[in-house]
């Protein structure tokens, strides 16, 4: 592949941000994480802690709701505010200071004998998968060892370098199969800095941080240059990548450097993603 073509994607994508701030959406359906017994979702940092979107329930839940934890499974961890008193000895008043507690919890697919509360989501069953990008998801998996796993129903699409797995949506939760494709080589691209490959990314980075914004701009532009390879590039999936380039890249400062040195690591991050010999 001629370095030509990581130039042109990149030029487009430097084009996109000059033209301003353009909305970022999430292009998938998906349920957010909620609570199995209130029914209400989890807000801040429990959103990051819960891998999937869905109902989640403790381990006594899941006893009181007539089913059970299946054997085997890992709990995922949630963290909460209680009010603890505290009285004061010299005024005699009592007060309430919020304490930070944590709570291990389960997805309702980590259970049997429990029924969802929440309404179905309807999936787009005609959504076909596109060959040619297919072909290069399951080389690269094959090549590189890295776990590909769908949830249908999530509301998350993720990387985790501790499992060296790739969690995504079932395709029919997507707009279409290029939204679906864009968000798969994302996150394939994620997995290119594992120690065993790039050696980019480590499993403590913040999120939020500059680490972390640049990984995400190497991740989503990587993904533009091999949805461009596989000819399977839209403008809505382009434009879409422009807007959460943008996005990441107001943490940089809106530094153009930092998108040139980003399309740099994403080249090489593609290059693996597609097997081409550098």
């Amino acid at each position: 592949m001629k370095t030509s073509i990581y130039e042109m994607v990149t030029n487009r994508i430097l084009e996109q941000l000059d033209k301003g701030v353009i909305p970022w959406r999430k292009t998938w359906r998906g349920g957010e994480p909620r609570n199995y017994v209130t029914q209400k979702p989890y807000r801040g940092i429990n959103t990051l802690l819960l891998p999937y979107g869905g109902e989640y329930l403790t381990f006594l839940q899941a006893k009181e709701a007539g089913g059970s934890v299946k054997k085997g499974e890992k709990s995922s961890m949630i963290v909460f505010y209680k009010p603890l008193e505290i009285e004061d000895k010299t005024t005699d008043e009592v007060k309430q200071i919020p304490f930070l507690k944590y709570s291990n919890v389960f997805h309702i697919s980590q259970c049997e004998g429990i029924q969802s509360k929440m309404e179905p989501i309807i999936f787009d069953l005609e959504i076909e998968p596109i060959q040619a990008a297919q072909d290069i998801i399951n080389a690269y998996a094959a090549r590189s060892g890295v776990q590909i796993i769908h949830v249908e129903g999530s509301d998350r699409a993720f990387y985790r370098p501790s499992t060296d797995i790739i969690t995504l949506p079932i395709i029919g939760q997507f707009e279409s199969a290029e939204e679906y494709y864009s968000t798969a080589f994302h996150e394939a691209a994620h997995s290119t800095g594992h120690k065993s490959r790039l050696n980019r990314i480590t499993d403590t980075v913040a999120f939020g941080s500059q680490t972390y914004s640049r990984e995400e701009l190497i991740a989503e532009i990587a993904a533009c240059m091999v949805m461009n390879f596989a000819g399977i590039e839209i403008p809505e999936t382009f434009e879409n990548s422009a807007a959460y380039i943008k996005s990441w890249s107001k943490k940089l400062k809106e530094d153009v450097k930092a998108i040139l040195a980003a399309s740099g690591q994403a080249q090489k991050a593609s290059d693996l993603i597609l097997g081409v010999e550098t």
